[in-house]
Formats: structure tokens, sequence, C-alpha cells
């Protein structure tokens, strides 16, 4: 069969170790990349600070990041998707076609994959894989996959052949079939409860790929040992056999000051989640920073529109018009977190420059106010009708700095008369009240993808939907986003989408967000996948 390539455009450490360390924050400082030094050399242990402890390993789910640093490490996909080019490749998959209209994809496999239980990845087990996640299964709490639309059903036409059908046009599936949502898991790991992905479950979790999961103590650490039978690199990366590390041990490590201080003191050899404020503190030392972006939805506030002060458009376009997000990133972050000019990012598939409508004014946002008929009270905060211009939003954890934004917000809205209420992100209540646009009236969001469906994903009611929108306008164009085969109108849809978002003030952009780590100049071929999550695969250890 005919390959296309397509362009997808279309918890702390042992206290020995933390003592003496200290945060200090610093300037602003760009990315650097240490320079390649010799042949790759076999052996030695990683040691991998992150930031969180992982939720789930369940593939749909593992969209945060400490749990897609597992998943992309432990499953191979059908195909990849070159962090480079965006181009993408094959993989477990050798070639591919794709029908006229994007609703039957056919795969070709290849016949030497395995499981790290050593049971084959055959076509049969990949229609599991997809049926699973196209389809989920609610009895079992397992969900449908964000990245797969309008799956139908699998067929398996022998061994190494596999076709996938849809019930209309899926454009975004062959993209779909690079993410570590796709990751391909052993048919009797598929038979669980999604609590068998849970936290504590590891080392139970069957995949493809170049690492497994042993020693894992809940909560705190884990290793990734690899797999010495791994031989199915896809072609492009510059590791095609083992990983060149024997393993990598992850130690979860919140505080700030004990992941940076054991990295520059020589007890890790990387860390993620380098904050901007110690950027310099790291690069100046020696170290490495890495900085890749996210190329997704943009770090973001999103305004529920179902919430009644919100539900008035001049209200929406005051806020927007009310925040400076020039300031919070010259205030708070560096070079590595652009400002935002869309809902996605500049680097994202789709892009479209919306700067226009997210110009910082606040003369302009006082005039809307006062338009729809919000004045200053006695202590500057705007009352309509006896009720106060008084909002909240949680702190979100996985964004950097999340808390400081959002404070660093509530001061620019306050010049406006509105006031921000920013609650702690590790309330008990969060999950819960979060969902309510009452009791969260914006709410701090991001998502990383590069395939255009990343748009749906954040604002579809069916989705992610983190407007908790009741605009059916937006939904249709979101689905015209999912389901256009021709890949240039398909470029169109997303910009009317991001048209109409920004039209309709619905998010206010903030800034590009990136993965940032912080490495050894020893640690060679570190990599990420297409949205910043890391690649262990081609690590290796230079003798220092």
């Amino acid at each position: 069969m005919n390959r296309r390539l397509v362009r997808a455009a279309a918890v702390a450490l042992p206290l020995a170790l933390a003592a003496g360390l200290a945060a200090c924050a610093a300037s602003p400082a760009p990315s650097s990349a240490p320079a390649a030094a010799g042949d790759p050399v076999t052996g030695g242990t990683l040691t991998y600070l992150e930031h969180q402890t992982y939720t789930t390993l369940y593939p749909p789910q593992a969209g945060f990041y400490p749990n897609g640093g597992i998943v992309n490490n432990i499953t191979a996909r059908l195909t990849w998707q070159n962090p480079e080019t965006l181009e993408i490749e094959p993989w477990v998959a050798t070639d591919w076609t794709v029908n006229a209209d994007a609703t039957a994809y056919t795969f070709d496999l290849r016949d030497d994959v395995t499981f790290s239980d050593g049971t084959p990845v055959d076509a049969a087990a990949v229609a599991k894989n997809f049926d699973t996640y196209g389809l989920g299964d609610s009895a079992r709490g397992l969900t449908v996959s964000e990245a797969i639309n309008n799956y139908a059903s699998s067929e398996v036409v022998d061994a190494d052949t596999v076709i996938f059908h849809f019930s209309a046009p899926s454009p975004g599936f062959l993209q779909a079939t690079s993410t570590i949502n796709s990751g391909l898991l052993s048919p009797a790991t598929l038979d669980g409860k999604i609590e068998d992905f849970g936290a504590g479950n590891a080392e139970k979790i069957v995949g493809s790929g170049p690492f497994t999961v042993t020693g894992e103590k809940l909560g705190t650490e884990y290793t990734l040992t690899a797999r010495k039978d791994y031989d199915w690199a896809p072609k492009s990366v510059p590791n095609q056999g083992r990983p060149y590390v024997d393993a990598v041990h992850v130690l979860v490590t919140p505080e700030d000051s004990v992941r940076i201080g054991s990295l520059l003191a020589g007890q890790a050899d990387i860390v993620r989640y380098v904050q901007a404020f110690d950027e310099e503190r790291v690069s100046s030392a020696g170290f490495t920073v890495y900085a890749p972006q996210t190329r997704g939805v943009n770090n973001s506030l999103a305004l529920r529109p179902t919430n009644p002060l919100l539900s008035d458009l001049r209200v929406r376009q005051a806020l927007v018009a009310g925040v400076n997000a020039q300031e919070v990133v010259d205030t708070l972050f560096t070079d590595n977190y652009p400002v935002a000019t869309s809902v996605l990012s500049s680097q994202a598939l789709g892009y479209k420059d919306e700067s226009a409508h997210y110009a910082y004014d606040p003369k302009k946002a006082e005039k809307l106010l006062d338009e729809a008929g919000w004045k200053p009270g006695d202590d500057g905060i705007r009352v309509k009708d006896g009720q106060r211009l008084s909002l909240s939003v949680f702190e979100s954890l996985p964004q950097p700095l999340s808390k400081q934004t959002l404070e660093l917000v509530a001061q620019q809205l306050a010049k406006i008369g509105v006031e921000l209420t920013v609650k702690p992100g590790d309330a008990a209540t969060r999950a819960v009240d979060n969902r309510d646009p009452i009791k969260s009236a914006i709410s701090h969001e991001m998502v990383g993808r590069a395939d255009l469906d990343v748009i749906k994903s954040e604002y579809f009611t069916k989705n992610r939907n983190v407007l908790i929108s009741d605009d059916a306008t937006l939904d249709e164009l979101l689905l015209a986003v999912a389901s256009e085969p021709d890949a240039k109108k398909r470029v169109a849809d997303s910009q009317a989408v991001q048209d109409y978002i920004a039209e309709q003030a619905y998010v206010i952009p903030l800034f590009e967000e990136p993965q940032v780590y912080g490495a050894a100049t020893y640690v060679q071929g570190f990599a990420s996948e297409s949205v910043g999550r890391p690649t262990f695969s081609g690590v290796w250890l230079q003798e220092h």
C-alpha cells in the first residue's frame, strides 16, 4: 500500500538531599542546547525529577504532563509525529491509505513488535486498542479519546492489516494515531477498569514502547526500565535500538527549591518544570535549558458565558480589554513564553493572528462596563442592581506560576472595577466547583496537541468544554474542523473558530506555554515528542 505522508495540517526527595538547597529568583534566559560529544554509550541510570505525581495511565486521559511523560515512554504508536517537521511517519504501522472522505483508514503493521509481556502487537491487538479508545466503555469508566472523532468500528483483515471505519469524516485520525492518547497497550491491560490505570498500578500496565515501569512507590517515585528487546523505533529517530540508558529513576519533587537545587548540586541529571524565575540560575551555572513548545491551545482564561455576570458580551469584551498579557509575561516569565495573539499558539497548525481583538485597552474596558450598566461602587468595584461585579477563578496547579498569574490579572481587573477572587488549586472541592460556572466564572486552561483538532478538544461541549458553553454555533464550527476532509478548508474552519471565539470574547489568551527542562551537559540526546513530553529512548550519559 502507498503510505500517505502528511503534515498534520491539515513527592519530595529524602531530607538529606533537600538540606541546604534554596530557590533563587533570576531574570529570563533563552533556551540552550549542548553540543553532541562522541558516540552514544549504553548503560547507566538517569535521575529525573518530576514536578507532580501522575494520576492515570489510561492513554485517552493521559494529557496531564506527568501522565504523558510515562505513557510516551512505555507505549509505541501506529505512527510518529516528527517533532521538527510535524510530518506523520511510520512506527508500528509501515504503510497506510485513507479514502477520499476520510471515513476509512487502512494500516499495514510491522510483524516484529511485541508488548512487554511478549505478546504480539498484531492487528487484533491494535483493533482492540482503538475500539476501546474510540468507543469507550462507561461501565468500566473508560472514556472516549478526545483525539478520535466519529469512530465507528475496526476490521481485522489479517494478522498485520487493520481497517478503521468512521461514521463521518475524521481527518484528524491519522495524527491521532501518533499521540500518547493512542498509545498501544496489551489486550489484557485494556480489559481493566479505569481504577486499574491509576496511581500505584504502573507496574501492571503492559505497553509496547521502549520502557516498562518498575519499583513504583505511590506518589513519590518509580523507575522506567529499558526493554532490551525494543527494536522498532521510527526511522527518523537517532536511536534505532533499545534505550541507551538502562533506567530512568523518576522522583516526584514538588518543591522548586529542592528540584533546582538538586540539579545544580549534581544529585539529579534532568528536571522538568524549571520555573521562569529559575531559568537564568540554571543556564548561568552551566546547565542546559530546554523549552519545547506545546503547540496547541494557549495558556488562557476561559470566560464562562453561562455565568449570569458574563452573559453580556460587553462585559466579556471589557475583561479581555482589561487584561494586559504583555505585563504578565514581562513580570513573571521569560522569552520562552511568547505573548499569545490567538487562542492557538503561533506554532499551532491553523493559527490565525487575532491580536487586534486582544489589545490591552483599559479605557475601552471602562466604557464597555459603563454601557452595560455596571457603575463603580464605593470601594471601586462595579455594581449593578445591587450586585457586585465579583468573579472567581481556581489556581490551576499544572500551569506554570498559575497563582501568581491570576493574582496579577486580578490586580489588572481591579483597575477597571472588576473583583477577581483567586481560589487555591488544591481545595478539595475544586474538581466539582471548577465545572460550575457560578462558582468558577473563569477557568485557567491550556492543552497541547499538534493537530487542528486541538481547538475542538478544548471548547466542544462534549469534549473538555472549558467554557461550560451552550453555544450551538460554536459547536457547529468546531465540528466542521473535525469533519472536513479537505486540508485547506479545514485550516479555514479552524481560523473561523478563532475568529468567532475572539468576536464573542470567550477567552483571554495569555502566553504560548512551553515545557521547560533543565539538564546537566553530560546528558546527551534528550528530546521531546511534538508537544513537549520527554522522550528518553535516545538519552545517553557522557562520561564526566
